[in-house]
């Protein structure tokens, strides 16, 4: 007779078990997480006034013994259902600051506003995917290492080659590397110019802004092609109580818009001087996009959907390093990716052994190729927390908090992750759970409008 396989055999023996029941409830409440934690312990609720026990929950009565919460990964490529959740919170936090909800009022939708798009500066001839050849040349030359200078090819989006450099000895790996290093800092350099751009034009001193106007942002951070971090961002101009204050005359859409384009051509950072690479200048890219965001437009779900979506892949996914940081100089070696990103992988490991780059803690970075910076950031101004969205949610799916009362808790970390057996069962929820909003999701899109009826 055939021998089931060890996860077939492993789910049947969890079946089996007399608490199957809960332990299919904490699996549906963690959505079908991939790789929940596992706590272990009790939280007590007494009143603050006689002492009575009002509410007890203790794991001592869970299968196991163990309470399973969600992973909260945010990466599709890691947890797939956490990832989902994150991007439907990533949705709301982005949307809130356009056109408001969630504490924020939705007179924001008329304040100036922009959806921004930064590159990284080029450090290299890559192929590139278009309706024409990629490096169209007459003369039919090559580069000192004897490659062709130019690629007649016509590139569709899922050529293996689109983003690999056209000669690998002539791209710039360092400053590719380095760039990546200080993008955190040329952003946060880029606002200030924003700032000091905003007071200049406006006749305010640029100390005293702040009593003026607010500048308000979320930005997202993606993986280009050539492996190379491009930003996404939503900017936003307040007066100087942030999104319940409207800003001065003079902050409109056009001085904004002014102001950032001034900002990006001006900002630089210059990187240690090494003798193998010397100082490097690192600035921008010259492609640059500035799209203002119309208040009566169908821009702000379509953009808090984009951003969301970019938030949730892992940096496998887009092909540019790894979810798992790299240790040692073979992990390089095994890493599943192309030569160019192996080979940038490898120039950060080098780069982090270098005493001047020590800050950096590049080897610590390299399965992100030196990039170091969170995927998505915002001012505290600009709209909810997902920590208030978490509290939001949790509020509504359990009870509530109970007045005039001290709570005592107790909890350890036990362990994470799924058996074979338990993955399968996981997974199946997680499946019939999307099949569910997907369902819904139909169903509300061929509901009549009230207006409609």
């Amino acid at each position: 007779m055939r021998q089931l396989p060890e996860a077939d055999r492993d789910a049947i023996h969890i079946a089996q078990d007399p608490k199957f029941a809960r332990w299919l409830e904490q699996i549906t409440a963690t959505g079908g997480c991939a790789h929940p934690v596992h706590l272990s312990g009790s939280t007590t609720i007494l009143s603050a006034t006689t002492g009575e026990v009002l509410r007890r929950y203790d794991t001592r009565d869970e299968p196991g013994e163990r309470l399973l919460i969600r992973c909260r990964n945010r990466r599709a490529t890691v947890c797939a259902p956490c990832s989902r959740l994150h991007a439907g919170d990533t949705f709301h936090l982005v949307r809130a600051g356009l056109i408001g909800g969630k504490n924020v009022p939705d007179t924001v939708r008329q304040r100036p506003r922009l959806f921004v798009t930064l590159t990284a500066p080029s450090f290299g001839a890559v192929h590139r995917a278009g309706d024409s050849r990629c490096h169209p040349r007459r003369d039919r030359g090559a580069c000192e290492h004897g490659r062709p200078l130019g690629c007649g090819t016509v590139h569709y989006p899922a050529d293996f080659l689109v983003g690999q450099p056209l000669c690998a000895d002539c791209y710039d790996y360092p400053a590719h590397v380095l760039w990546h290093a200080y993008a955190g800092k040329l952003w946060d350099r880029f606002v200030i110019g924003i700032r000091r751009q905003l007071a200049t034009t406006a006749g305010v001193v640029q100390s005293r802004l702040p009593e003026h106007a607010r500048l308000s942002f979320a930005r997202v951070a993606e993986y280009q092609k050539r492996a190379a971090v491009h930003v996404h961002a939503v900017i936003r101009l307040d007066g100087p109580a942030g999104p319940t204050d409207d800003p001065p005359a003079w902050g409109t859409v056009d001085r904004l818009t002014d102001a950032v384009q001034a900002a990006v051509s001006r900002v630089m950072v210059r990187t240690p001087h090494t003798p193998a690479i010397g100082e490097l200048a690192l600035r921008w890219g010259t492609q640059i996009d500035t799209r203002p965001l119309h208040a009566t437009g169908p821009d702000d779900d379509a953009v808090a959907a984009y951003v969301a979506k970019y938030v949730t892949k892992g940096a496998s996914e887009t092909g540019a390093g790894t979810d798992y940081r790299i240790t040692t100089w073979s992990d390089i070696g095994a890493a599943h990716v192309t030569n160019h990103v192996r080979a940038l992988m490898r120039t950060c490991w080098r780069l982090g052994g270098l005493p001047e780059y020590e800050l950096l803690r590049l080897r610590s970075w390299t399965h992100t190729l030196g990039y170091r910076g969170h995927i998505l950031t915002k001012s505290r101004a600009y709209s909810t927390t997902y920590a208030a969205l978490r509290a939001e949610r949790a509020e509504l799916m359990g009870p509530g908090t109970v007045p005039d009362a001290v709570t005592d808790r107790h909890w350890l970390y036990v362990g994470s992750g799924h058996t074979p057996g338990a993955a399968l069962i996981a997974a199946g929820v997680a499946d019939d759970l999307a099949l569910l909003r997907e369902t819904a999701r139909e169903e509300r899109s061929v509901l009549p409008r009230e207006a409609d009826r």
